[in-house]
């Protein structure tokens, strides 16, 4: 029972921690945030198994955290209030070309990623950008000026 306590704390601690690194795709993440990740992920299962190191000690904690999971996601699709919570909501980074600058402060974003996004869209340069929107996903959406 220990197991599947330190099993469920540890998954809702890492689902802070993870909200609190702002949002960012996997592919978007830092070298340094995911090692941050796998980090805290590595801490949190030396106190989940603890000293019983067995294949059912384990299987009981790798169960209870997908069933969290699972919960989780049904409680996001039941509620849009969770889903914010957990998921965040999108963001305009870019409004008529202006750039938001507390938004990009908030989210530790930099003109770069804008210029990245912006480029994965066909769009050469930020000031050609009209709207851009971080997704809940962590990617950016940009739309050139019309």
């Amino acid at each position: 029972m220990p197991t599947i306590l330190h099993a469920v704390a540890g998954y809702f601690i890492l689902l802070f921690l993870v909200r609190v690194l702002k949002r960012r795709a996997g592919s978007q993440m830092t070298l340094f945030e995911f090692v941050l990740v796998f980090l805290m992920g590595g801490i949190i299962i030396l106190s989940t198994v603890g000293n019983d190191r067995s294949v059912t000690n384990c299987t009981c904690a790798v169960m209870a955290v997908g069933l969290m999971h699972r919960g989780v996601a049904w409680a996001k699709s039941k509620s849009p209030r969770i889903g914010a919570i957990v998921d965040g909501t999108p963001l305009v980074v870019i409004r008529d070309g202006v750039i938001q600058e507390e938004v990009m402060r908030g989210m530790k974003l930099r003109t770069e990623d804008l210029e990245a996004a912006g480029r994965s869209s066909g769009v050469t340069r930020v000031e050609d950008i009209g709207y851009a929107v971080l997704e809940r996903n962590g990617r950016i959406s940009v739309f050139g000026k019309s």
